[in-house]
């Protein structure tokens, strides 16, 4: 158990004193610099992801064409219940999922609490692609996708009812860090399961940058809940003039400081996108202390293909994709060890 006087000692630290040594892996500065064209996600099974990605950007495709593609693996992943149709659901059994996407013109298409469609991010990109909106929510979501030719469907899984009712029973409710990970492939029943998310980032052969960001969004939440995944600015942007940058962790953190547009904008001003993270997350804690309890996690890429990520907890890790390797994963640096009991 963390000791009181350990976090509040933790808390009272300016942000420089925050932060833990940069490993040589990955130093605090200068990041990973990715050969062009390339494609990097979020946690481990974003190597899957990338993969699918790389068969457009291998061929010389668009960078906008690569994420969709790629996050379409997790979301018809069966083992995977933070993202797509094997999501757990809000406290009251329905499964809604909300996706984004960025292409390099800055054009962007969302959709959020929709129900009964497997591919949220392909109906984001044509919310994108044939309509003068950025969102649609809900019902409208769903009539929508309909229209352009998805399947309405049943996307409650049997193993996520299993995990669902099996939470009724004590009905606690508190968000669990890096439950990605942990619940991958595990259909771990009871306790506190929440979000989360697969963001990708990718420049393609063009040097053009594109981003798309995906979920189930936080298991057991109450019916209605949005939180950052398909909010452009918060779970991801894009500025290809300067990089992209994603989100991962409790949602309504990244949302209070509209997280992925501020790590892009600290980029515009010079950060290199390791410091950029590392700031984004520093000022979560200096307005939210508590914060240091949940866990949130950024991953950015600038125009010349540096990667850089920071999360409040350990545990964060994202993969990275290019012509030299496809399944490299690395672990995010943080500012904590990971809180017991997460």
């Amino acid at each position: 158990m963390t000791d009181r006087r350990t976090i509040l000692k933790a808390s009272l630290l300016a942000p420089a004193l925050l932060a833990r040594p940069a490993s040589a892996a990955t130093p605090a500065k200068t990041g990973i610099q990715m050969k062009l064209p390339c494609v990097v996600s979020t946690w481990p099974f974003g190597v899957a992801a990338n993969k699918a990605a790389w068969t457009v950007l291998s061929k010389g495709g668009r960078a906008v064409d690569a994420v969709e593609t790629g996050v379409k693996i997790p979301e018809a992943d069966l083992r995977n219940h933070t993202v797509g149709r094997a999501g757990y659901p809000d406290r009251d059994g329905h499964v809604t999922l909300d996706a984004c996407i960025m292409d390099e013109k800055g054009n962007a298409g969302s959709v959020a609490g929709m129900e009964h469609i497997a591919h949220p991010i392909s109906v984001a990109r044509l919310v994108m692609d044939k309509t003068p909106h950025v969102m649609l929510v809900g019902e409208g979501a769903t009539q929508f996708a309909v229209s352009q030719g998805f399947k309405r469907e049943e996307l409650l899984t049997p193993e996520s009812k299993k995990a669902w009712q099996e939470w009724l029973k004590t009905a606690k409710y508190k968000p669990e860090s890096n439950i990605e990970t942990k619940s991958y492939g595990m259909g771990v029943p009871g306790g506190a399961k929440n979000h989360d998310t697969i963001g990708m980032l990718a420049i393609d052969a063009k040097g053009n940058l594109s981003g798309a960001c995906t979920t189930s969004g936080m298991a057991w939440k109450l019916r209605g809940r949005v939180g950052d995944s398909p909010i452009i600015g918060a779970g991801l942007y894009i500025d290809n003039d300067v990089g992209g940058a994603t989100s991962t962790g409790v949602g309504e953190e990244v949302m209070r400081s509209v997280g992925s547009f501020l790590v892009v904008e600290l980029m515009r001003q010079g950060r290199s996108p390791q410091e950029a993270c590392k700031e984004a997350v520093e000022r979560i804690l200096k307005k939210k202390p508590d914060a240091k309890m949940e866990q949130v996690g950024y991953l950015a890429i600038n125009k010349k293909g540096e990667i850089g990520a920071w999360a409040i907890q350990k545990g964060f890790s994202y993969s990275l994709c290019d012509q030299t390797s496809q399944d490299r994963i690395v672990p995010g640096q943080a500012f904590f060890e990971a809180t017991p009991g997460n």
